[in-house]
């Protein structure tokens, strides 16, 4: 098949859930030659990156700084307040839910898995009944994610705050905000989150490679509560270091900070609130196109309700093998990577080919969103898809309408 005349030239564009597209201005910011790591610059600039990103979180409370991915919060915040032999609740709604419990076995805790599936968010009143048979108040913590990637649900995690209240419950609330901080409104403080976990490379719009833990005054009761923590995973010198090398329990990820420092400003400089509502708009452009599409064709996200949808990331389901035909039209013809449909199927099932996701979380601006939805629109037409007419347009009324 020839290659297609515009797939050779701009830039291409990485339209899924993380990594994230990069701004030049963090990536600028990146480019410089090896800073030194005992004294002057980066130590002072250091300091200033742990209260700016509170003030992402939300919380007033504690930051620990981790080099790893996501994967790694969910090590460290559960290392730092449950034994092994101990009991979590994991309400799951994807399979980052379920890779969380399934970290916390690796450590020897007990964990308790309520599966509400791929097309559910958490409810509630099954959480709150589970935790009212719990007398004896086992569960010490309950594990929730608030956007989870792979369905694209978004769940009430004041809610779950609201159920460990009502039953006085003292069990921690940790949520899982990679693919929600910077992007969805979180409120740490507000909520009564203890333990919250978020990587670089989604909405904090720096590559891969670092991660944080904010937590409050009562899960670091939890952690001195602790037989022991491993030297690397404590959170207690990251948080409060005496000493700079501390923060990373070794040598900082230099060039990652000065990236960070970057997108850091850049969110402030936007202010929080404008970045939730940027997101929600282009979010709700991307709906809009979707159930333009789903109108006459098989295309339609897998969250009904938007209310219960991330404003980061949109699941989709177009029949297999048409999500990954699209997936591949796109990419080889116009630079255009989508998102695969991560956990929805088994690799090895033929579903698997019926889904994809789209991602639209971090430095991400409206025509950039049509962007990507025009070559959608021209790949299902390329690809003489069944779909409904008239996406583009109910995208941009609701881009035009701000």
């Amino acid at each position: 098949m020839p290659q297609h005349p515009l797939a050779a030239f701009g830039r291409d564009y990485l339209a899924i859930p993380g990594p994230s597209v990069m701004p030049d201005r963090v990536l600028r910011a990146m480019h410089r030659s090896a800073p030194n790591i005992y004294h002057g610059a980066l130590i002072e600039m250091v300091e200033g990156i742990v209260p700016d990103l509170k003030r992402v979180a939300r919380t007033k409370q504690h930051v620990a700084m981790y080099i790893g991915n996501g994967h790694a919060t969910w090590e460290a915040c559960l290392s730092n307040t449950v034994m092994a032999g101990e009991k979590v609740l994991v309400p799951a709604t994807g399979r980052f839910g379920l890779g969380w419990a399934d970290v916390a076995v690796g450590l020897g805790i007990d964990a308790e898995v309520m599966d509400f599936g791929k097309s559910s968010a958490i409810d509630p009143v099954r959480v709150a009944e589970r935790l009212a048979a719990d007398k004896a108040h086992q569960i010490k913590a309950v594990l929730a994610v608030h956007v989870d990637t792979s369905t694209s649900f978004k769940n009430d995690i004041a809610a779950l705050r609201a159920v460990l209240d009502d039953l006085d419950h003292p069990a921690l609330l940790m949520a899982d905000c990679m693919a929600s901080l910077g992007c969805d409104p979180f409120e740490m403080d507000e909520w009564g989150v203890d333990v919250v976990i978020a990587g670089s490379q989604k909405g904090m719009m720096v590559p891969p490679g670092m991660c944080f833990v904010f937590f409050s005054d009562k899960a670091a009761e939890a952690r001195a509560r602790m037989d022991r923590v491993s030297r690397y995973w404590d959170w207690t010198p990251r948080a409060h270091p005496t000493a700079f090398f501390e923060y990373w329990n070794g040598t900082a990820p230099t060039h990652h900070l000065y990236g960070l420092r970057a997108a850091l400003d850049m969110i402030h400089d936007e202010g929080i609130e404008n970045v939730w509502r940027r997101h929600h708009l282009l979010a709700r452009a991307v709906w809009a196109a979707v159930e333009a599409w789903g109108a006459d064709g098989p295309m339609k996200m897998n969250v009904p309700d938007p209310a219960q949808r991330g404003h980061s990331v949109t699941a989709i389901g177009l029949g297999a093998p048409n999500a990954t035909k699209l997936r591949n039209w796109t990419e080889e013809n116009l630079g255009l990577t989508l998102g695969i449909g991560l956990g929805m199927a088994e690799t090895s099932d033929p579903a698997w080919h019926g889904y994809f996701r789209l991602g639209h979380m971090g430095h991400v601006s409206g025509h950039m969103v049509m962007g990507m939805l025009g070559g959608i629109d021209s790949g299902l037409k390329a690809l003489d898809l069944p779909h409904g007419n008239g996406a583009l347009e109910a995208a941009s009324k609701v881009i035009a309408a701000g």
